[in-house]
């Protein structure tokens, strides 16, 4: 199964194809080939082995993004076995 999370474009690389996206606070150049069509900074994408293969408008990417987040605070509270206060 592949979970994928939105990330947003915070440069571009036109000469190379590439955006550069944060996914989370991790950053990394992603090829935009398959996507056919411009990009922004500021826009948010979904990623397949480092290619964009769709763009997300920014509510949903919100919804996406804290519903991971919870996901994230569950997991660590059940590795500390301490519930957050």
């Amino acid at each position: 199964m592949c979970l994928s999370i939105p990330s947003q474009v915070v440069a571009l690389h036109p000469e190379r194809e590439q955006v550069t996206v944060d996914t989370l606070g991790v950053t990394r150049e992603v090829s935009t080939l398959l996507l056919g069509e411009p990009l922004t900074i500021g826009d948010y994408v979904l990623l397949h082995v480092g290619f964009v293969m769709s763009r997300v408008d920014e509510h949903e990417a919100a919804e996406s993004l804290a519903y991971y987040r919870q996901m994230l605070a569950a997991d660590d509270e059940a590795e500390s076995g301490v519930a957050p206060c």
